[in-house]
């Protein structure tokens, strides 16, 4: 049955490629290094860090509308995601019996809905100022917008899967996972783990030049 496929052996290797890639990602930006810096330093780098990675979470004062625009429909979408990732009620059922061998008490249907509003109108959102804004789209690639299309055709099987309860509906979302996980990380949507070193490596020197990032 291809749902028990879906859900066994592709699963099961999805989340091998997943944790090798992102271990092997690790490994090859850390074993990069960095230059010693040769100037006696201001301040603690740390402390620089660590603000850099609270404060680069918002827009700073002096930016255009643009990258307004573009922090909300990012929070729109990373916390709509979030919640639908983490609290939907298959989701729970699954991270229980599949990955931690205990749960939570999933959302109510009302907050699933919510959630999901706000992660497909802020993913759409986002894509079509790629597409639209004449610099976003001279610098975005074909991996910008094939995480956008993956990540959306996920959610959506998803929410079907789960308002029509078929099987096949489920195998679909389940295949779309797989295939999410595995393309994770070789592509940007890495930066959701790594957003934390390259802010905290920014803040860091800026820290030791005396200058807050």
């Amino acid at each position: 049955m291809f749902l028990d496929f879906v859900e066994g052996p592709l699963w099961y290797a999805a989340v091998v490629i997943f944790l090798v890639g992102i271990a092997i990602r690790f490994y090859e930006i850390l074993a990069r290094g960095v230059k010693p810096d040769l100037a006696t330093p201001r301040t603690e780098g740390t402390a620089g860090a660590l603000r850099t990675i609270v404060t680069r979470s918002w827009t700073a004062k002096g930016f255009s509308s643009g990258a307004v625009f573009h922090l909300i429909a990012g929070y729109m979408f990373h916390i709509g995601l979030f919640v639908l990732l983490i609290f939907a009620a298959p989701h729970v059922i699954f991270i229980e019996e599949r990955i931690l061998g205990f749960g939570w008490a999933p959302a109510p249907h009302w907050l699933f809905i919510v959630a999901a509003d706000l992660a497909f109108a802020g993913l759409v959102l986002l894509w079509l100022r790629r597409v639209m804004h004449p610099v976003m789209r001279q610098i975005s690639t074909f991996d910008d917008h094939a995480a956008a299309i993956l990540t959306f055709v996920v959610m959506f099987t998803g929410c079907m899967a789960l308002l029509l309860s078929h099987d096949s509906l489920r195998a679909i979302h389940m295949l779309t996972v797989c295939l999410l996980m595995i393309y994770f990380p070789f592509s940007r949507l890495m930066h959701a783990f790594t957003f934390v070193l390259s802010r905290g490596y920014t803040g860091a020197v800026m820290g030791r030049k005396g200058v807050q990032a």
